[in-house]
């Protein structure tokens, strides 16, 4: 068994495939690691901007981009600029959209358990929306609001909707920490409480079903079951959440944000929804993840009697998507892209875990070896964002591409960097 030549599909839209190179936005992925070094992450701006203006395009104003997924602060500012809301999970996410020049405004607060410490300040700054997740949050909120920092909120429901992906990752069942469940009439108490404080406006319910979700079946269920939840309450805000799934290898295929947005708008239309209330969403992993790529150089290649490891100089401190869910990826060598990808290969990591993999059966071509420049698509959700110092392992580098220049987003942390907090 083999596989074929580089797959164009989960590349960045810019991408260029040369005989001895891949371009990104006009830029040699080759250069970038002899410049900045590897691993490293790529992002191409066009693509992200692109995938910004269609979600813009398919949802009403307020649809927020999922900073979660990948976040820093040129990553919220592009997305403001492209008529995004950021929607932020914790005081730290929040911290670096404001420093980020991005308003208060267009910031939604969300998390299963906010501190009130963090709730104080999206009040202080007149956050766009917080998204009230329990009745511990509403006790919290109560104390805080006033005239001078009013609430306007949306509450998270669970629909009882049970998407068809990794366990890890499901929110919609009624087993899950987050938001009232609508079965238990939680979400309707809620819902009442909220409307008894002073100087708080509710908007409306939000639900999020789970990530990397590729049928629109779950969206449907999930759209009619809060229509029909919402009726004649007088809302004029349902948000639909994200997950809308993307390809990361062959044989797999995603719908577009704009259809994704058309398939919900169908399904709130068939439901009844007034069309005055404004349908929203969270995407992240659809805006990020085929921007992105990550490079790597190998370091080590062992046979053994099963299978030949290939070990890269990354892992699972850069992604640890397939340590934590199974994830799969396909991988290129930079040299040969347009080569037969004729040698199965483990690709493993360099931390001191067995489980320490990023592809189990990688294909690349007979000659790779080390000192090979390898490249991993499909990277740009849930990589950085998650990146840790295990190991203590530095975090690599973000540069955005564009135009034929490649400018420094994120520098590479350094030995320096970690050793800062020893007291």
């Amino acid at each position: 068994m083999s596989a074929e030549s580089i797959l164009t599909a989960l590349l960045p839209d810019t991408a260029e495939v040369l005989d001895d190179d891949v371009l990104i936005g006009g830029v040699s992925l080759r250069h970038l690691a002899a410049r900045y070094g590897t691993p490293l992450f790529v992002y191409d701006e066009v693509t992200l901007r692109a995938r910004c203006a269609e979600a813009v395009a398919a949802f009403d104003d307020g649809v927020a981009f999922a900073s979660k997924s990948f976040l820093c602060g040129e990553m919220a500012r592009l997305a403001h600029d492209e008529g995004l809301c950021i929607d932020v999970a914790t005081g730290g996410e929040l911290d670096l959209v404001l420093r980020a020049g991005v308003p208060a405004s267009r910031v939604i607060v969300h998390g299963n358990n906010k501190l009130p410490s963090e709730l104080e300040h999206a009040l202080e700054v007149g956050v766009h929306r917080i998204v009230v997740d329990n009745f511990d949050e509403i006790a919290r909120l109560a104390t805080l609001v006033s005239p001078e920092q009013p609430l306007d909120c949306l509450i998270r429901v669970t629909p009882g909707v049970e998407a068809h992906t990794h366990e890890f990752v499901r929110t919609g069942q009624e087993d899950t920490k987050f938001g009232f469940s609508l079965v238990s009439g939680d979400a309707r108490r809620a819902i009442d409480e909220l409307r008894a404080m002073a100087h708080v406006t509710l908007h409306g319910v939000h639900a999020h079903i789970g990530s990397q979700i590729f049928e629109m079946a779950g969206f449907e269920e999930e759209v009619k079951i809060l229509v029909d939840f919402i009726a004649g309450e007088g809302f004029d805000e349902l948000c639909v959440g994200g997950g809308l799934g993307v390809a990361y290898v062959a044989g797999e295929s995603s719908k577009s944000l704009t259809q994704w947005g058309e398939a919900v708008r169908v399904a709130t239309r068939a439901a009844g929804l007034d069309v005055a209330v404004r349908v929203t969403a969270e995407p992240g992993r659809a805006i990020v993840a085929q921007a992105g790529v990550t490079l790597y150089t190998v370091g080590a290649v062992k046979p053994v009697t099963q299978r030949t490891y290939m070990a890269v100089d990354g892992g699972m401190s850069d992604n640890p998507r397939p340590v934590l869910y199974g994830s799969g990826y396909e991988a290129f060598d930079v040299a040969t892209p347009r080569a037969a990808r004729t040698r199965s290969v483990r690709l493993v990591g360099r931390h001191c875990e067995s489980g320490d993999v990023l592809i189990d059966t990688a294909w690349l071509p007979a000659t790779t070896a080390v000192g090979s420049l390898i490249v991993t698509p499909v990277t740009g959700a849930y990589g950085y964002s998650m990146a840790s110092n295990y190991n203590r392992v530095p975090r690599p580098a973000v540069i955005f591409v564009g135009g034929g220049a490649a400018r420094l987003v994120l520098r590479r942390e350094t030995f320096d960097d970690l050793a800062r907090l020893e007291a």
